[in-house]
């Protein structure tokens, strides 16, 4: 049984999509610290908030035995109280749109170089040599 574990997770398909799994979770990595690094502090600039995730609208009454800050996202939904974060919830989106655009992007291109391969003449064909050898058989 061992071997036949080694012998399947040696097999090429396993390791590239170990690997792409690996990159693709780096990737991600990237595209979340694009999103919330990058570009919703501009979009939150523009709109008069700097932190997009911040924003919110409570959904229950928050109790007297509450203890946490009242203006924190975290604090409300660590407490169990119904809480809408629309901003997260835009903030989620917003990095999903980036991430799916990137992945078009690299496999528009993958696409267009195997494109460019096959559209590249690969010598001449095998009719054409056959008829260039019975061409010059007819020759002698």
């Amino acid at each position: 049984m061992l071997s036949e574990f080694k012998a399947f997770i040696a097999k090429g398909n396993v390791l590239d999509l170990a690997v792409a799994v690996i990159i693709g979770a780096a990737f991600g990595t990237i595209a979340t610290s694009l999103t919330g690094d990058v570009i919703m502090p501009i979009v939150g600039a523009l709109f008069g908030g700097l932190d997009f995730s911040s924003h919110f609208i409570v959904l229950g009454t928050i109790p007297d035995t509450f203890a946490g800050n009242a203006a924190s996202y975290a604090d409300l939904k660590a407490a169990g109280i119904p809480v809408l974060g629309w901003g997260q919830f835009l903030t989620v989106v917003i990095n999903f749109i980036i991430l799916a655009f990137i992945i078009f992007m690299l496999v528009r291109t993958a696409n267009k170089s195997v494109k460019r391969g096959e559209d590249a003449p690969a010598g001449p064909s095998e009719v054409d040599l056959l008829t260039e050898i019975r061409d010059e058989l007819r020759k002698k």
